[in-house]
């Protein structure tokens, strides 16, 4: 028979075996996974458009005015701008540029502007897009440090052109992602107004995966939240964030389909595209989640 002593102990040790169990029950919770799409989608149940073959390296994709008729798209080592029925394959091709290295496109004013790679931008009226090659093209070179540079998105509201670096070297050994403002003109040239900075060091603790270093694709604006949509195509990722660039959630990915995530869009009534590079087994396609009200 156990004396009292011995009562109380064993006592002491079930309530404290019971505040421990209770304590990792709690951890565990606050760790668990979040939700998989972002409010008002499912990431889960795309509807697909397959791109023509002259698009199987697409990458950047915009709409104009988020009229989602038409859609507007460029593709890597081509200085050409398709314009295409979405869910057809009749692309017309309107060439503005030699070849090299263009990675984003955004509209906005009645105007095209295009990324490439090293920060240099292209703008051109959006009506040249009936012909086969632009007649005049502005060229903006050396507004932005040396970099690698992936990201643009136009507001059509206020003329403001934002572009954001995937790599440079400023942000190298930092968990901060730097982008640069600009205003277009009324004649398509465009004036560097400001910068921003998105500070990326809790990207693995809000998806609840280790991504590594941030490397930001495309980004565009949420016309119903008006928050910051901000895609990696390295790290698999899509990153929500305000309208000061504070992060507020990550989403994974997955591979099953999202081959080669490169390009955002949004249309006017909030429904989301990605689009996706392909590969030997995959064509590539832009990937359409409907928006629906909470």
């Amino acid at each position: 028979m156990l004396n009292q002593p011995k009562i109380k102990k064993l006592h002491y040790l079930l309530l404290s075996a019971s505040l421990i169990s209770f304590a990792i029950l709690s951890c565990s919770q606050t760790k668990s996974k979040g939700p998989e799409s972002p409010t008002g989608y499912d990431l889960s149940k795309p509807e697909k458009y397959g791109m023509p073959d002259i698009l199987q390296e697409i990458s950047g994709i915009a709409f104009n005015k988020g009229d989602n008729k038409i859609v507007y798209a460029e593709m890597d080592e081509d200085g050409a701008l398709f314009s295409l029925p979405l869910g057809t394959k009749d692309e017309t091709k309107t060439k503005f540029g030699k070849k090299g290295d263009y990675e984003d496109v955004a509209i906005a004013k009645g105007w095209v502007v295009m990324l490439k790679s090293n920060g240099d931008l292209y703008s051109f009226p959006l009506s040249e897009t009936k012909n086969a090659e632009v007649t005049k093209v502005t060229e903006t070179t050396g507004l932005f440090p040396k970099g690698d540079y992936e990201g643009l998105f136009a507001d059509e509201t206020t003329g403001n052109v934002y572009v954001l670096c995937k790599t440079c070297k400023q942000d190298k050994d930092t968990k901060v992602t730097s982008g640069y403002i600009l205003t277009l003109q009324s004649d398509g040239t465009l004036k560097s107004t400001g910068n921003f900075s998105i500070d990326v060091s809790q990207v693995d603790q809000l998806s609840g995966k280790k991504k590594g270093t941030f490397h930001p694709s495309a980004l565009a604006v949420n016309p119903i939240t008006k928050e910051w949509y901000i895609v990696s195509s390295v790290n698999k990722a899509l990153v929500v964030a305000d309208s000061k660039w504070k992060i507020k959630a990550v989403y994974h990915l997955s591979s099953n389909e999202f081959n080669q995530p490169e390009g955002i869009a949004f249309d006017s009534a909030g429904n989301l595209y990605i689009s996706n590079e392909g590969s030997e087994t995959t064509v590539g396609n832009i990937l359409r989640f409907d928006y629906k009200k909470p």
